[in-house]
């Protein structure tokens, strides 16, 4: 699966090019200004090529971005699959009440984070441990917030809070809460056994 890391890496390089034919665009403009003291109203066929270009990248970046991001399927599928593991978790008081057998997930799984709310607008973010976020939702009293996910890479995951809900949401942060077994790891307790 893609880390959403690597892109929004390439996607900073794009939007800077991107944005740079955006601004080359109001230069041609200014230049044929100061050049001539006057716009003339004849078609500039440079000037119109320059927007033909930008709506050919951007719809293009679109087309081309649209399902580079793993959610993005699974999203508009997400009526048909079936998580192989579901949690529910309520945010009240500015606390994450979390099943008491915790939240362990082998790699590979889909899961489905049912998250309610009974007082505020919380955020439920999942993190790794360098501090990058893997996903995050905002979740809304007396709404349906859930979110699916699939557990590609093993290791400890921090849930905290990304929605300001005054100042005691600052603590909602609950280290190592996610923990994804490597299936190397089951298969050698499996065989152990």
């Amino acid at each position: 699966m893609i880390n959403s890391c690597d892109v929004m890496s390439v996607m900073k390089v794009v939007y800077v090019l991107y944005f740079t034919v955006v601004v080359s665009m109001f230069g041609m403009y200014a230049w044929s200004i100061t050049r001539q003291g006057k716009v003339q109203t004849k078609i500039k066929i440079p000037f119109y090529g320059w927007v033909g270009l930008l709506v050919f990248v951007g719809v293009g970046l679109h087309v081309f971005t649209f399902n580079a991001l793993p959610w993005v399927k699974w999203d508009l599928a997400r009526s048909k699959i079936r998580p192989d593991k579901e949690y529910s978790i309520v945010a009240t008081n500015h606390t994450f009440r979390i099943p008491r057998e915790g939240l362990v997930v082998r790699e590979g799984q889909m899961v489905r984070f049912n998250v309610e709310s009974r007082d505020y607008t919380y955020g439920f973010g999942l993190f790794r441990a360098d501090g990058s976020m893997v996903f995050q939702m905002q979740v809304v009293p007396g709404a349906s917030n859930d979110i699916v996910w699939k557990f590609d890479k093993a290791g400890a995951y921090t849930i905290r809070s990304t929605e300001y809900s005054g100042p005691q949401g600052v603590g909602m942060v609950y280290r190592d809460a996610v923990s994804v077994a490597p299936v190397a790891a089951l298969a050698q307790a499996k065989a152990d056994i």
